[in-house]
């Protein structure tokens, strides 16, 4: 890796590569409880389904595409609309590069603009190496879910992880969304380290 990682938010156009990097996970492990691998023309469409409201971001490191994060809804109950749902993945070759640290401290300070106050990461476990990156981002296990799933003949729990964006206070402010944010203050928030 010669150069550093830039963050910048993902289009359509990345739908293939992304789709490489998350293909792994779904055919070979139970990180992810997809089943098929979804198409590129899939994948363009949840990017163009949730830019408009929340961020998807990729990093880019020598001119390729090693990893992406992004936000979605926590759940469909307004009450819930101050929390969001987070991902990330990064390319095998990537990996230990700090890639997902990065893509994470970029996606959170975005959020931070949305004025969102908790982010979840939902990881199937045992899976060491996210649990290891969400802490290392300042996640919190807040709950286990025993025999969530079943895939590849077997039940796996999930971990849920909890990232305080902001204070929660008695009166919070509506959040924004992802495309109302202004364009050379989403440059700022995407280049802080």
């Amino acid at each position: 890796m010669n150069e550093k990682p830039i963050v910048r938010v993902a289009n359509e156009t990345d739908a293939n590569v992304i789709r490489g990097i998350y293909a792994p996970h779904v055919e070979h492990s139970a990180v992810s409880f997809e089943t098929a691998v979804p198409s590129a023309d899939e994948m363009a469409a949840r990017i163009r389904k949730l830019l408009p409201t929340h961020p998807w971001l990729v990093a880019v490191v020598d001119g390729h595409v090693a990893g992406y994060a992004y936000a979605s809804p926590h759940r469909e109950r307004a009450a819930y609309r101050w929390s969001v749902e987070v991902t990330a993945y990064v390319h095998a070759q990537f990996h230990r590069h700090g890639i997902g640290k990065r893509l994470y401290a970029a996606l959170c300070a975005v959020l931070a603009a949305q004025r969102y106050v908790n982010a979840f990461g939902i990881i199937t476990l045992p899976n060491a190496a996210s649990v290891a990156l969400h802490e290392a981002c300042g996640f919190h296990r807040c709950a286990t879910f025993r025999h969530a799933g079943y895939k590849f003949g077997a039940w796996h729990d999930v971990g849920w992880w909890q990232y305080e964006i902001d204070a929660a206070s008695a009166t919070p402010d509506e959040p924004i969304a992802f495309a109302a944010i202004d364009t050379g203050h989403l440059t700022q928030l995407l280049a802080l380290d």
